[in-house]
């Protein structure tokens, strides 16, 4: 746990007086918007009570001034980190993320999008509020160690949980990166005439084809698609919602579809259980 520590540490220093900075996390589920849109979390301002003015006196003769002591108002709570937020806490906060298996590229103190999709993929396995914001249940969800179970025993296997919208490498029953994903939105479309839900069927499939690029499919662009199940794919987006949204496919970021491929960890003939 030292490394969880040490991310409680870093925020307790950034400790900040929050006036009405956005929402908290929550264990009620959210509801899933039918469009997509991009997730984006603005930056929130920090405040900090005035110092407080020394009282005045009244005695005829004169006396020292008090030199005034910051004392941390009583509502001060640490600062909630999300798109945006800068420093050692950021920097921890990606460091433990990463020790759990929560991809996050590399730790540069920034709290951009990819540890934004990290955060959504830790609030999806620990079942809280898919806000991307690290706030007290976040950060207490960070500090167990809570971390999503495969259902594989053998062998390397891609994972794709439509009920907590992950995707995860599996090897040998051990899970060893975990991603956020979004899978088929289950609403029905109309192409050429025709009318499809959008899901994502459940199966054991093995990875077929792929193409190391832009697939600019009749229904969207694919980045670097990875094909299991006829037309459905693991692929990069630019826009990947911690809720479902895909015509039936499994989106990941690009930056972690490039990561897939540049690692080599969904080869042609990778099994893929989707459940």
């Amino acid at each position: 746990m030292r490394k969880a520590l040490t991310f409680a540490a870093a925020v307790a220093v950034t400790m900040t007086v929050a006036a009405g900075c956005g929402s908290d996390d929550s264990s009620s589920p959210q509801s899933a918007p039918a469009s997509v849109v991009r997730a984006s979390s603005p930056a929130a301002a920090a405040t900090t009570d005035p110092a407080p003015s020394p009282s005045a006196t009244t005695s005829a003769s004169p006396t020292p001034t008090p030199t005034a002591t910051a004392t941390p108002s009583a509502s001060a709570t640490p600062v909630k980190l999300r798109t945006g937020s800068k420093g050692a806490a950021v920097k921890a906060l990606q460091a433990r993320l990463t020790e759990l298996g929560y991809w996050n590229g590399k730790a540069d103190a920034t709290f951009g999008g990819t540890t934004q999709q990290a955060v959504y993929a830790l609030q999806k396995a620990a079942g809280l509020t898919r806000d991307g914001v690290v706030g007290p249940k976040t950060t207490a969800a960070l500090a167990k160690g809570i971390r999503p179970k495969a259902k594989s025993k053998s062998g390397h296997v891609i994972e794709i949980n439509k009920a907590k919208q992950i995707l995860m490498i599996v090897d040998n029953g051990k899970v060893s990166t975990i991603f956020n994903a979004s899978t088929g939105s289950n609403q029905h479309y109309t192409f050429e005439g025709e009318t499809y839900l959008a899901d994502t069927p459940s199966g054991h499939f093995t990875a077929s084809r792929q193409i190391n690029g832009w697939r600019h499919g009749p229904l969207g662009p694919l980045w670097r698609p990875k094909y299991f199940n006829g037309g459905i794919a693991v692929h990069g987006a630019p826009s990947v919602p911690p809720y479902p949204a895909s015509h039936g496919c499994s989106r990941v970021s690009i930056a972690a579809m490039n990561w897939i491929w540049a690692n080599n960890k969904m080869p042609l003939k990778t099994k893929v259980w989707v459940y």
